[in-house]
């Protein structure tokens, strides 16, 4: 553990590192709970940092996608910012355009988050008051990242709450396993195991259709490059100036709460691989169709589109407000599970 900065608050920000027999290294910070590196081989042994992100706390505290971060109390997109739940309206902070977005204007990355070290891993917490960004109930929440000597990072999830409330969390790191601040993650091999996807307006709301992959950019159930779709004419693909899209993930023989294989990312130059497991429902896809020149990584170079990729392992999009979506309810006397592992390896 190290000091790695102080808020404008005053209040004190702390990295941990994570490191394996095997020299992988994860480094994370207390605020936002944020992975702000992760170090691992390439098949010649040469560690590089993978995740894109910042060395510093300003950068942090300031404005970007999510590098990295914890995001909740509700991962991706709320649709007008409200929702039903037993019979009451709740109305959420809008912070995209006339939508919700990863919890809203101060959402759990921009939280401050308290640190203890349990079995060689690092467990977070917060605790979320009764109407934060406009949500029901107090919810304690806890987020442990481990990392064992398989290169495997393990990230588990837990909360509970006092009163009826909806819940999806997840992390939103940025991957390029060419190296972070290397380049587009166009010619990074992609496996997605899901055969539906859930398509969505101008505003990326899903419109509630569970679509087919099959015949589309989106059908990644046999390897293949992401940049070819990436640049297609497919509609959906024009409307989110790229992939942007919950994927429904493959569960059949699963049983709830356990890990499934969910993606695999292979890089031909580097040799590395990265497969996702979780016990979730769905994974959104996000090629950085949005990232520009105003920001500087930790490499101290421009991060420009589609220099990285993220598979933020969820529950879907918009669910409070689709019924026929798996429900995202979290009611007192009950406890959330979710465990997310990202494995890397070589060829």
């Amino acid at each position: 553990m190290r000091h790695f900065g102080t808020l404008a608050d005053g209040k004190q920000i702390f990295e941990y590192t994570l490191q394996n027999a095997r020299g992988m290294q994860v480094k994370l910070i207390t605020y936002g709970g944020i992975i702000t590196s992760i170090r691992v081989p390439d098949r010649g042994g040469r560690l590089t940092n993978v995740a894109l992100g910042f060395d510093n706390l300003p950068q942090y505290a300031g404005d970007h996608p999510y590098f990295g971060a914890i995001t909740g109390r509700y991962a991706n997109r709320i649709a007008g910012g409200q929702f039903m739940l037993d019979g009451v309206a709740y109305k959420l902070t809008k912070n995209a355009g006339s939508h919700s977005l990863h919890g809203g204007a101060v959402g759990f990355d921009k939280r401050v988050w308290q640190a203890h070290e349990r079995d060689g891993a690092v467990e977070l917490r917060y605790r979320s008051p009764d109407g934060e960004e406009g949500y029901p109930g107090a919810l304690d929440v806890a987020v442990r990242y481990g990392l064992d000597d398989d290169n495997a990072l393990r990230i588990d999830y837990t909360a509970e709450t006092d009163a009826p409330t909806v819940l999806n969390l997840t992390n939103h790191s940025y991957f390029n396993l060419l190296g972070e601040g290397e380049g587009t993650i166009y010619n990074h091999i992609l496996t997605l195991n899901a055969d539906r996807y859930t398509p969505t307006d101008a505003a990326q709301i899903p419109s509630g259709e569970i679509a087919p992959v099959a015949g589309t950019p989106f059908d990644f159930r046999i390897p293949k490059a992401i940049g070819p779709g990436q640049r297609s004419a497919h509609p959906q693909i024009v409307r989110a100036k790229g992939y942007d899209h919950n994927f429904v993930l493959c569960r059949d023989g699963l049983s709830p709460g356990e890990p499934g294989f969910a993606a695999r990312v292979y890089e031909p130059v580097s040799g590395r691989i990265m497969e996702v497991w979780t016990s979730q429902p769905g994974i959104q896809f996000y090629a950085g169709n949005v990232l520009d020149t105003t920001l500087v990584g930790s490499s101290g170079r421009l991060y420009r589109q589609s220099d990285g990729l993220a598979l933020e392992t969820q529950h879907f999009p918009d669910s409070p407000n689709q019924p026929h979506f798996p429900s995202t309810v979290l009611r007192p006397g009950e406890r959330f599970r979710s465990v997310t592992i990202y494995k890397f390896a070589t060829d």
